[in-house]
């Protein structure tokens, strides 16, 4: 089953369909827009909407180690690279709604506003952090890097992880509707406490979980040609 479910994701049509479902959000938002299907406030609701589908895209980016090291299923690792752009996709266009319905791209208004409002400021430094990860998303920046400096680097996906919910949080603030920042915090949260149990243990759950859960398997999966990834 396993072996058959890699073949699959490996299939040449896999990732494009892949792209244009990523793409399904911003087209209904576009679709909405044009034919007044937003609500009674259509700049409230892009705005909204592509932030939590930058959220949503969070969660599946950070979502693929940990599935592809519990069930296996090596090709999952070809998804991340995509899903990663769309995550900064979507924080453009959540950005571009800001400037563009709050602000009236108004430099000095939008920096004066980043300065005063703590949960501005903290978003605005989750797509800083993102944008070198978007930047050096591509095999030559990793030559260019080396593998070491590069996963370092990339490591700042947890720092966005941790400013996105608080972002979330501040903006519900005002509202005192927390149901669903505690969703994405709990996702988030158990995506970066198993990175962090493997860091600290040596991967011992990771063991029992697959020794029970999947097969007697318990080694990293590998490449065809036998490196590990």
């Amino acid at each position: 089953m396993r072996t058959l479910l890699n073949r699959w994701l490996l299939q040449g049509w896999f990732k494009p369909a892949l792209f244009l479902l990523c793409l399904l959000p911003v087209i209904w938002l576009t679709f909405g827009a044009i034919n007044d299907h937003l609500g009674a406030n259509p700049a409230e609701a892009l705005l909204r909407s592509t932030g939590d589908w930058t959220l949503r895209a969070l969660c599946l980016v950070l979502s693929i180690t940990p599935l592809r090291t519990l069930t296996g299923l090596v090709a999952l690792a070809r998804m991340r690279r995509m899903l990663g752009l769309f995550v900064y996709f979507y924080a453009m266009l959540h950005l571009l709604a800001y400037s563009w319905f709050d602000m009236g791209f108004e430099v000095a208004d939008i920096a004066k506003d980043i300065s005063k409002r703590p949960f501005i400021l903290v978003g605005f430094a989750a797509f800083l952090l993102l944008t070198p990860l978007a930047m050096t998303s591509f095999n030559r920046a990793i030559k260019a890097l080396g593998a070491r400096r590069w996963q370092a680097l990339h490591r700042l996906v947890y720092g966005v992880a941790v400013l996105a919910v608080l972002h979330f949080f501040w903006m519900r603030a005002g509202k005192n509707n927390f149901a669903e920042v505690a969703v994405y915090a709990l996702i988030l949260g158990t995506l970066l406490g198993w990175r962090l149990q493997r860091r600290l243990h040596g991967g011992a759950l990771l063991v029992w979980l697959r020794s029970g859960w999947f097969d007697r398997q318990v080694e990293r999966p590998r490449l065809p040609t036998g490196r590990e990834i």
